[in-house]
């Protein structure tokens, strides 16, 4: 079968809306947390964000949206559009670009989409109100195209004339892995020669205050504090948003363009907890098999994993089960890789996860780093033995992992390999 690269990056996050400042971010450990406005109301009891900075969608009329220089988008195109589906179209001209791709070769039959969000519900909340209060024929026509979860794959196929496959993924905090690993079968197999992967999260109130019910969100107020995966005094994680961008190409279409490329995308591996609806294995024996998988399916021995880029959280059940997962694979001391999460200054952009940490798993490789994992002052004692990284490593991994898992167990660990 085909190799598998990645050849073009588009970012629009937290820590930065281009590659160069989430490299720096990701170097220098920058995070991008603040006291977010829209929480500060005594009846939230979350009070940090990671917002998306240089955006204004905080409206439900899009025409009052504004959005950085640079990036053009027609008034009847906005209308059918979601905050996140903005996110995504700006992340995907820069990939566009990165990839240097022409028109032709964006629009053809053997390009496709893969795309993974959970929705807006913040325009799906301002849709059902205005129908119920307002009366069925009141509510926008594209109403629905802006709103449910496939918007980013409606809005992007269509505008960006995507003629290959094209599919959404729902599998919450896993749903960008699986849209990867599923568009890396798709040029493996023959079937396309090119995949756009967009991930992408409004990030707004009513995306992130949902979690807090669960007891999911962390409840400091110090932004250096909210988000620390793998400390024992974690307790949640800060919510983000944004889009990524990949483009993943054949060896075949990339040696015909002549261009330069990130790493490899070796392959992948998939495993079910069947465990819970919403918390992990204790044990993390899902992922542990979604990470064994993935090494056989790429024939790659543990002791050649450089970095893992771990999905850690800083919530305190999931980040013991990724800990325990990990140990049960990298079992000699040895062999343990260097061990990161960088939503210790990101946050967790839920179905945005894994393409964003995708994306900063392919500059670690092409750029000779290693991120480390921030704001650890007491590591909790289910980690000792792991090689957990406080500060970034200046050397480039050859071989990396990344790991995510999302609600009802569902795990994807993704092997990227230096080219």
């Amino acid at each position: 079968m085909p190799k598998v690269y990645i050849t073009g990056l588009g970012f629009i996050t937290s820590i930065g809306n281009d590659r160069a400042s989430v490299t720096n971010s990701l170097r220098t450990l920058q995070h991008g947390f603040e006291h977010y406005a829209p929480f500060q109301g005594p009846e939230v009891p979350v009070k940090i964000a990671a917002p998306v900075r240089g955006f204004q969608l905080d409206s439900t009329d899009p025409e009052d949206w504004t959005f950085p220089a640079g990036y053009t988008i027609k008034r009847e195109v906005l209308r059918g559009m979601s905050p996140n589906a903005v996110y995504s179209w700006c992340a995907m001209q820069q990939a566009i670009a990165d990839a240097r791709l022409t028109d032709a070769e964006v629009s053809n039959r053997h390009t496709g989409l893969y795309a993974a969000s959970g929705g807006s519900p913040f325009l799906m909340g301002h849709m059902l109100h205005r129908m119920h209060t307002q009366g069925i024929m009141k509510c926008s026509p594209l109403g629905i195209v802006a709103s449910i979860a496939g918007t980013l794959n409606f809005n992007l196929v269509a505008h960006f004339s995507i003629k290959g496959s094209s599919c959404g993924f729902s599998s919450a905090c896993a749903s960008s892995s699986h849209a990867l690993g599923f568009a890396y079968d798709e040029l493996a197999l023959g079937r396309q020669k090119r995949m756009f992967v967009v991930g992408a999260e409004d990030g707004n109130p009513d995306a992130i205050l949902p979690f807090a019910s669960m007891r999911a969100l962390s409840l400091q107020t110090d932004p250096n504090l909210a988000s620390r995966p793998f400390d024992i005094g974690r307790d949640g994680f800060v919510g983000t948003g944004g889009a990524v961008v990949l483009v993943l190409e054949t060896e075949d279409e990339i040696a015909r363009r002549g261009v330069p490329v990130y790493c490899e995308v070796a392959g992948w591996g998939q495993a079910s907890d069947g465990h819970n609806v919403a918390i992990s294995h204790p044990d993390g024996q899902g992922l542990a098999a979604a990470i064994q998988l993935a090494l056989e399916a790429t024939a790659t021995p543990v002791e050649a994993v450089d970095y893992v880029n771990a999905h850690a959280t800083s919530t305190p059940i999931g980040d013991t089960s990724e800990a325990r997962a990990l140990k049960s694979i990298f079992r000699p001391p040895a062999t343990r890789p260097a061990i990161s999460s960088t939503k210790a200054i990101t946050g967790h952009g839920l179905s945005l996860a894994g393409a964003m940490e995708s994306g900063f798993c392919a500059l670690a490789i092409r750029d000779g780093f290693m991120p480390g994992s921030a704001n650890i002052t007491n590591l909790d004692p289910e980690c000792e033995g792991l090689n957990i990284i406080r500060s970034t490593l200046p050397a480039q991994p050859r071989v990396v992992l990344n790991n995510v898992s999302g609600f009802g167990g569902a795990n994807v660990s993704l092997v990227f390999k230096q080219a």
